[in-house]
C-alpha cells in the first residue's frame, strides 16, 4: 500500500492525512480534499474539575428513546447532551463501548437507531500518542483501542469512492461498514454474536453494519457535521467529558 508524504502541519486534515498503514481498519486512504473539520464545535477538553460535575435542575429536558432499551449510561449521557445542548443542533452519535453499540440520535434527541458495532481490539479509552503516524507493523494488539472522547464527527470518501464518517482524525479512528475482506476475521458474524468479546477486533475504527450505515449513519450526516460521544470503559464520565452532569 502506498504511504502517504509526512507533513508538519498536521492540524489541516485539508492538506495532510495520517499514514496510510493507520487506516487499515477501512482498508483504503482517503481523498485529502473530500474531507475538513468544522470549525463551529470543536471537541471539548478531556478532563474536569469536581466543581464542573453538576446536578441540573428538576426541569431538565431529556433524550427520547422511544421505548427502546439502553444502558444506564447511554441514557445518561444521551440525556446529558440534550438537557445542556452540548452537541449545538447537530446529530449525535453514542459509542457504548461496554455495551459494543451505537445510538443515533437526530438534533433533537430522539433515538433514530441503534446496531451493534465492533470496536478496538483493546480495552482502554486513550490512543497511544502519535499512533496515527504509526506503520501497522508496529502497533501492538494492547495499543489497538477506541479512544473515548467528544469528537466532532464528519463524513468522507475514500479512494474508491467509498464513504466512511471520520470521528478521530488525528488518531485515524473513522466509523464504517464492517469490512468483510479477510474472511478469517468472521466481521459480519461476530456483530451479530451475543458476547461482547467477539466486538473487539479492530485497530481502533468502529465497524457496523453495512445496511445499517446506509439507512441511519450517513443520512443523519449527509448534510452537516455531528457529534460523536465515545463512552469510556475504564473511567467515568465526568472524567472525559468536561461539562457532564447528572440528569434528575
Amino acid at each position: 500500500m502506498r504511504l502517504l508524504p509526512r507533513t508538519n502541519n498536521s492540524s489541516a486534515p485539508s492538506k495532510a492525512l495520517p499514514r496510510a498503514s493507520a487506516f487499515v481498519c477501512f482498508g483504503l486512504l482517503i481523498v485529502a480534499g473530500a474531507f475538513q473539520l468544522p470549525a463551529l464545535a470543536a471537541p471539548a477538553p478531556q478532563n474536569a474539575t469536581a466543581a464542573q460535575v453538576t446536578q441540573s435542575g428538576s426541569s431538565s429536558r431529556r433524550a427520547d428513546f422511544r421505548n427502546n432499551a439502553v444502558s444506564r449510561e447511554a441514557r445518561d449521557t444521551a440525556n446529558w447532551v440534550v438537557d445542556s445542548g452540548d452537541n449545538l443542533g447537530m446529530p449525535f452519535l453514542i459509542i457504548d463501548k461496554k455495551q459494543a453499540r451505537v445510538l443515533v440520535f437526530n438534533a433533537s434527541g430522539q433515538l433514530e437507531g441503534s446496531a451493534s458495532v465492533l470496536l478496538g481490539l483493546a480495552i482502554g479509552d486513550d490512543s497511544v500518542p502519535g499512533i496515527g503516524q504509526q506503520k501497522l507493523s508496529s502497533i501492538r494488539p494492547h495499543e489497538r483501542t477506541t479512544p473515548a472522547g467528544r469528537f466532532v464527527a464528519s463524513l468522507a470518501r475514500n479512494l474508491k469512492g467509498e464513504e466512511i464518517l471520520w470521528v478521530d482524525y488525528q488518531n485515524a479512528i473513522a466509523m464504517h461498514p464492517v469490512v468483510t475482506s479477510n474472511p478469517k476475521e468472521r466481521r459480519t458474524e461476530r456483530l451479530a454474536s451475543s458476547s461482547i468479546q467477539d466486538k473487539r477486533i479492530s485497530y481502533g475504527c468502529i465497524n457496523v453494519p453495512a445496511d445499517f450505515y446506509r439507512s441511519f449513519i450517513s443520512p443523519a450526516f449527509s448534510a452537516t457535521s455531528g457529534i460523536v460521544y465515545v463512552l469510556p470503559e475504564t473511567r467515568f464520565n465526568a472524567s472525559v467529558f468536561a461539562s457532564y452532569y447528572e440528569t434528575r
